[in-house]
C-alpha cells in the first residue's frame, strides 16, 4: 500500500502521470495542465486569454495580498496583463470575525489596484475543520498572440538568467510566522523587520521585469519559482522544455536576511518558497541587452547557467565541481511547518 503524501506540492513525476490522464479535446486550448506551465491558455479571437488558480496555503498574515500577487505572477511570465481577479476564501470556525474580513478584502483590493486587475466575483464562508484561513485565488488577462511565452520555450544555449534573488517570499513568510523563534534563535529585531519587508522591497511580484523582458528582447521561456524554490522552478522549466540545465552556485543570488533566516532554521534557500524571482532564458547575443535594461530600471539580474541539452540533466556547478543539482522532497517551510505540527502533537498536554 502507498504510503501517505507529504505536505505540499506532488513530485514532478506524479503530476505528469496525473495531468496525462486529462484529454485535450479542445483546439481552442493553446497551453493546458502541464508540469511548469504556470497558467493556461485559450484561443478567443483575435488574442489569447490567459487564466491562472492559486491558493495561498503557508501564510496567514497578509493572505490577500499574496494571493493578488502569486496569481498575477502566473499570468506575468506568460506576457499577459492581469485583468480580472476571483476568489474563494475559507475562514476557520470560531476564529472569524468581520474585521479579519475586511481586512483580507481591504488587502486583496490593494494588491489588485497594484498589479492593475479588477474583483470579479467569488465566494467567502466560515469554514468548519480548518486550522487556519485558506485563500483560492484566480486570475485572468490577456496577450497579443505574438507576445505569449510559454515555460516550454527554453533552448539550447539559451542563458537562464534570475532576477532579485531566491527565497524572497520565504524570508517574508519566514519572519512573519516565526517571530517570536527567530528572535529566540538570536536574530536582531531589525533583522526580522527587514526580513518582513521583502514582502514589498525587493517584493513578490514579477510583474514589471517579466512584462519589461518581453519588450526588450525575445524571451524564450520564463517560469514562476514558487513552491518547492530554485530547485523546483528549475526542474519544472527543464521538464516543460525538455532540456537540461547547468546552474553556477556562486552566481546565485541569495540576500543577506533570507541567508541568515534560512541558516538560523537550518532550511536550505534552494528550496525555500520563491515567488519574488523570475527565471527566463534568453539567447546568448540577447542576455547582455536584457541585463543592461534590467540594471538601467534598477532591477537586480544575474546569468546563472546556461540551457543544456537534456541527456545530461539538472547539474550545478559547486568550486569546479560538477554534481545533479539538489531535489526536495517538499518545499522547506512546509517540511518545518509539518515538523513543527509533529512535535506540537506529541507534546503530552
Amino acid at each position: 500500500m502507498l504510503g501517505h503524501l507529504p505536505v505540499g506540492k506532488p513530485r514532478i513525476e506524479l503530476l505528469r502521470r496525473l495531468l496525462g490522464m486529462i484529454p485535450q479535446e479542445d483546439p481552442r486550448v493553446v497551453v493546458g495542465p502541464k508540469v511548469g506551465e504556470d497558467a493556461a491558455v485559450i484561443d478567443i479571437g483575435d488574442r489569447y486569454l490567459v487564466l491562472t488558480v492559486d491558493p495561498i496555503t503557508f501564510t496567514t498574515d497578509q493572505i490577500g495580498w499574496y494571493a493578488v500577487q502569486v496569481n498575477a505572477n502566473d499570468l506575468a511570465v506568460r506576457g499577459a496583463r492581469p485583468l480580472w481577479f476571483t476568489m474563494v476564501l475559507l475562514l476557520p470556525e470560531g476564529e472569524a470575525t468581520e474585521r479579519l474580513l475586511e481586512e483580507i478584502f481591504a488587502q486583496v483590493v490593494e494588491a489588485c489596484r497594484a498589479v492593475g486587475a479588477t474583483v470579479v466575483g467569488g465566494h467567502t464562508e466560515v469554514t468548519a475543520g480548518l486550522g487556519r484561513p485558506i485563500l483560492i485565488g484566480g486570475m485572468l488577462g490577456e496577450v497579443a498572440k505574438e507576445a505569449l511565452v510559454r515555460t516550454s520555450g527554453a533552448r539550447v544555449g539559451d542563458h537562464v538568467l534570475l532576477t532579485k534573488g531566491i527565497a524572497i517570499e520565504g524570508t517574508a513568510l519566514l519572519a512573519r510566522e516565526r517571530e517570536a523563534e527567530l528572535k529566540g534563535l538570536g536574530l536582531s529585531e531589525e533583522l526580522v523587520e527587514r526580513a518582513k519587508g521583502y514582502l514589498l522591497q525587493p517584493g513578490i511580484s514579477i510583474l514589471e521585469e517579466a512584462l519589461l523582458a518581453v519588450k526588450t528582447v525575445r524571451v524564450h521561456a520564463m517560469h514562476d519559482p514558487t513552491e518547492g524554490g530554485l530547485s523546483s522552478g528549475l526542474y519544472e522549466l527543464a521538464e516543460a522544455s525538455e532540456v537540461g540545465l547547468r546552474i553556477v552556485q556562486e552566481r546565485i543570488p541569495i540576500l543577506s536576511e533570507c541567508e541568515k533566516l534560512c541558516r538560523a532554521l537550518v532550511l536550505d534557500p534552494l528550496g525555500t518558497i520563491d515567488s519574488g524571482a523570475l527565471l527566463l532564458t534568453v539567447s546568448p547575443d540577447e542576455a547582455e541587452k536584457l541585463l543592461n535594461r534590467y540594471a538601467e530600471a534598477g532591477i537586480p539580474c544575474a546569468a546563472i547557467g546556461e540551457v543544456i541539452e537534456r541527456a545530461y540533466g539538472l547539474r550545478i556547478i559547486r568550486k569546479d565541481r560538477e554534481v545533479p543539482f539538489p531535489r526536495f522532497e517538499r518545499d522547506e517551510i512546509a517540511r518545518l511547518f509539518e515538523t513543527s505540527s509533529a512535535s506540537s502533537a506529541q507534546c503530552p498536554p
